[in-house]
């Protein structure tokens, strides 16, 4: 019998970066030295307090279900965080806990996008919310930003792209892969065109606590009621607290909008670990020291990388305003030769850093960019000179 999968796989993309993964993982097994610029995750362990409350959730043999949207005390902390940080009101029935923040925008993609629905998504975009929304069976509508904007959506393009089929708009912000971050003044700027139809807004706020050069956050949802209660704002505890591996997330949104996300999660995955959710507990409601000093290294990575890739000819970078990433321009070295064979396009400029540089990076198709590449600083300043380094040379090889 001949298999047939469901068409919604069918228009589903594996990931682009997965030959250069496996590349690298080949050059590892022969004792190469490979510098990684590609990991979405911080270098920091997780702080003690955090790991203690899990030890003690064991000892106290909390490990059992808990409800389907996550315990009271974690759903009220986040309400509280949610009002102390960003001015945005949330009883706990308005709270979704689920096993990492892309979880939560899985669930919301799943509970309100309908066959034929358009999705706005400005680009550069994080690799998986248009794979999302097919799955879903909606429509992704790329909206492209410039290097010249700082790659932020403007009103104009956000007006030019709306349509009655429109709905949903997803922001990620601070970015993954830009690093750009949207000020108080251009998110006012914004708000007329979201107030316009009545699409719905998911706001991936994931890397707020890490932001540079004193900018304030804005929440997307802060800007008034009427665009609140359109507003699916999704947040977790991955990269503030450095816990990728605790799969701890979680939304906050009209409730009508949560108990169909809860909906989702209850015939997927029911709920996050039991034992993260107590670490994820301490993690809002104790010590905050840990946040503060991993911003700080971010930031002084950035300032070192954005000097050197400035100091690069040919390379156009805008400066990261948040997040742990770099997403440099190189069209000008797309079309130069290395040992008399071109270079074509973005994916093989990415595999020559690779093959020459033995520098991991990803190439900006991945998130609907033919010129970037991004970089993580996720990594020692140590590894970040060696790599940078090696870029150098390896560009000067080019003709």
């Amino acid at each position: 019998m001949e298999l047939k999968f469901s068409d919604r796989i069918n228009r589903t993309a594996m990931s682009l970066t997965m030959q250069i993964a496996q590349r690298a993982i080949e050059l590892r097994a022969e004792g190469e030295d490979i510098v990684d610029f590609s990991v979405g995750e911080p270098d920091f362990p997780t702080p003690e307090n955090i790991k203690n409350a899990a030890i003690k959730a064991l000892e106290r043999n909390l490990t059992k279900y808990t409800v389907n949207t996550g315990i009271v005390e974690l759903r009220k902390a986040i309400a509280d965080k949610l009002e102390r940080d960003n001015g945005l009101f949330y009883s706990a029935d308005e709270i979704i806990v689920s096993n990492g923040a892309k979880q939560c925008v899985y669930n919301a993609i799943q509970a309100t996008v309908a066959e034929d629905d358009d999705v706005l998504i400005p680009a550069p975009y994080y690799v998986s919310y248009p794979e999302m929304v097919k799955l879903a069976g909606g429509n992704p509508v790329f909206i492209n930003t410039s290097i010249e904007s700082g790659f932020k959506l403007t009103p104009e393009l956000l007006e030019s792209s709306l349509t009655p089929k429109t709905k949903m708009l997803i922001l990620c912000n601070p970015s993954n892969p830009t690093g750009s971050v949207f000020h108080e003044n251009e998110l006012g700027a914004l708000k007329d065109v979201l107030r316009m139809g009545n699409y719905l807004i998911l706001t991936d706020e994931i890397y707020e606590k890490i932001i540079f050069d004193n900018i304030h956050f804005e929440s997307v949802a802060s800007l008034g009621d009427e665009i609140k209660k359109r507003t699916i704002v999704v947040n977790g505890h991955s990269k503030a607290y450095s816990m990728t591996g605790w799969r701890i997330g979680y939304a906050a949104a009209d409730r009508n909008i949560i108990n169909a996300m809860s909906k989702v999660q209850s015939h997927s995955t029911s709920n996050a670990s039991t034992i993260s959710q107590y670490a994820a507990l301490e993690a809002l409601t104790g010590p905050q020291d840990s946040v503060e000093i991993m911003r700080r290294e971010f930031e002084r990575r950035r300032d070192f990388l954005y000097k050197e890739l400035n100091s690069i000819e040919g390379i156009k970078t805008t400066k990261p305003e948040g997040a742990f990433y770099i997403f440099p321009d190189v069209l000008n070295y797309i079309g130069k030769k290395f040992n008399g064979k071109a270079i074509n396009d973005i994916f093989e400029f990415s595999f020559f850093l690779l093959n020459v540089a033995r520098v991991v990076v990803v190439p900006g198709i991945a998130f609907g960019n033919q010129n970037c590449i991004r970089i993580s600083f996720s990594t020692s300043m140590e590894r970040l000179e060696e790599g940078i380094k090696r870029i150098k040379n390896a560009l000067e090889m080019l003709v």
